[in-house]
């Protein structure tokens, strides 16, 4: 593998260690690294390289097969290939990669203003109730009503904010991102994780705990901006 397949095969961070996983998997097929046809790097060997367990990469690699970016043969011969015709082959363009970072850049602003807020707050009981409500509505939800309370739950962090004018901004930047999200799959593995990480970061809203709640929103936004990078960037 030449310098830049050892420059996409880098250690991850550990926050998001599965979105970034795959966010690299997917770079590596776009950018021609590893060509149509030919074979990923050995499980343990790329395991290493991005400093992953073989549990995250197998999950990584189980998400990319489902998306038709790659296949899995077996036999002495097998291993993980890229597929001849992957989604979303063709490359973006350079407006949509814009349109990309500016809303996750606007969104991480607010949002990670709004959690440190929300936290700041003395919140009544009826506050802490629905929160609560929301967080337990997102954490049960099938996967077709996921995105929608998974946008409930946000929302309600901003009202916790007090500002109604931050609350209307993070609705309209939602209302974006839901776009994007939309040309993406719903990876179960990284619903787990978001469930995880939404579960700290109430946590530390309802502990009042500004810090925590900004770097737990930090994170769980780092996440989805993995993701939508790789599957669309």
């Amino acid at each position: 593998m030449d310098s830049v397949g050892d420059a996409l095969f880098r250690p991850v961070r550990t926050g998001n260690a599965f979105e970034e996983t795959v966010e690299r998997l997917l770079q590596a097929i776009k950018l021609g690294v590893v060509p149509p046809g030919e074979r990923l790097p050995a499980e343990r060997d790329l395991a290493t390289r991005l400093n992953v367990s073989r549990v995250t990469l197998r999950e990584a690699l189980h998400a990319l097969q489902e998306s038709g970016f790659v296949e899995s043969r077996r036999g002495r011969y097998g291993g993980t290939f890229v597929r001849t015709a992957s989604p979303h082959a063709m490359p973006t363009s350079v407006s949509r990669v814009d349109d990309i970072e500016d809303a996750l850049t606007l969104r991480s602003v607010l949002e990670t203003g709004a959690a440190e807020f929300a936290a700041a707050r003395e919140l009544s009981d009826e506050d802490r109730s629905h929160l609560r409500a929301r967080l337990d509505e997102c954490d049960h939800a099938a996967l077709d009503e996921y995105r929608r309370k998974d946008s409930r739950l946000h929302l309600a962090i901003a009202e916790l904010s007090g500002s109604p004018s931050l609350t209307a901004a993070v609705a309209d930047v939602r209302m974006r991102l839901n776009e994007l999200l939309d040309g993406i799959p719903l990876l179960p593995k990284n619903i787990e994780h978001s469930n995880r990480q939404h579960a700290i970061l109430v946590d530390a809203i309802l502990s009042g705990d500004s810090s925590a709640a900004r770097r737990a929103m930090a994170e769980h936004l780092d996440g989805t901006a993995s993701l939508l990078r790789g599957f669309l960037g």
